[in-house]
């Protein structure tokens, strides 16, 4: 997959590089795992919109590159992202619940396709809302009461699932406010590893958000690290989410 998809998909995200960090207690009594995700999900997310300004730096087994990123999420609805480096414009991607699109100018190409290639790159399903999810620090999948195992490692309640034997999945999180500190899927039988690691969080009157993101994959054609901080967050306000593909730019095609 090229790069600055990778970009537009995985670290557009927000948020204050500020002192302000918000306070995360330890777990030390065992809880049921409904306790869990119930208080994981009793955090307000009161936005309709997110304006984000972030910093990231990517490496994969071949490039090293740092980069801007300005998003723009209109919730439930779509993700607007410009992937800026030394201030130019090198690529916008525009996600909704129904496709994935970008271009970027270096090739002068583009994408518009749904969400089987992403998934296939990152080696779990993806849709809008996990995208959104991980962008909040929300967990990737809706989690259910009845599916997980919990226990405490490292201080940290940990849920995990490997109910079908092929596909493995863990959540981490902290005891006060249960604010996801990691999640690991990895599916061994295929060579992929996906995590992701939140660990500052700042607390704005609209909802708790994540300061920086880790995240780190792995599939049998290489490996992608990508690491953010934000920069600056604003909500609810009044957003456009302009897109559209150059002339004479030439469509590529994610192979599943």
């Amino acid at each position: 997959m090229n790069k600055y998809l990778a970009f537009a998909v995985l670290f557009l995200i927000f948020s204050c590089k500020t002192k302000a960090v918000l306070a995360e207690g330890n777990a030390s009594n065992k809880i049921t795992a409904s306790k869990v995700i119930e208080n994981h999900y009793s955090s307000k997310t009161d936005f309709s919109t997110l304006y984000i300004k972030a910093t990231a730096h990517y490496e994969d087994d071949k490039n090293t590159q740092n980069v801007t990123a300005d998003i723009r999420i209109k919730k439930d609805e779509q993700i607007l992202v410009i992937i800026r480096f030394l201030g130019f414009t090198m690529a916008k991607a525009l996600i909704t619940p129904n496709s994935v699109q970008y271009y970027e100018k270096i090739g002068s190409n583009y994408f518009e396709g749904d969400y089987a290639g992403l998934s296939q790159w990152l080696g779990t399903d993806l849709d809008f809302y996990k995208v959104q999810n991980m962008f909040i620090g929300k967990a990737l999948d809706k989690l259910i009461d009845d599916k997980y195992q919990v226990s405490i490692i490292d201080k940290l309640y940990k849920l995990e699932d490997n109910a079908d034997g092929k596909t493995f999945k863990s959540y981490f999180f902290e005891a006060d406010n249960f604010l996801l500190k990691k999640e690991v899927i990895s599916q061994p039988s295929q060579d992929r590893f996906l995590e992701i690691s939140y660990p500052e969080y700042k607390k704005y009157d609209e909802m708790i958000l994540p300061l920086n993101i880790a995240i780190d994959a792995t599939q049998n054609k290489g490996k992608v690290k990508i690491n953010i901080d934000y920069k600056g967050v604003t909500f609810n306000e009044e957003l456009s989410f302009p897109y559209e593909v150059p002339d004479g730019y030439e469509r590529i095609y994610i192979k599943n």
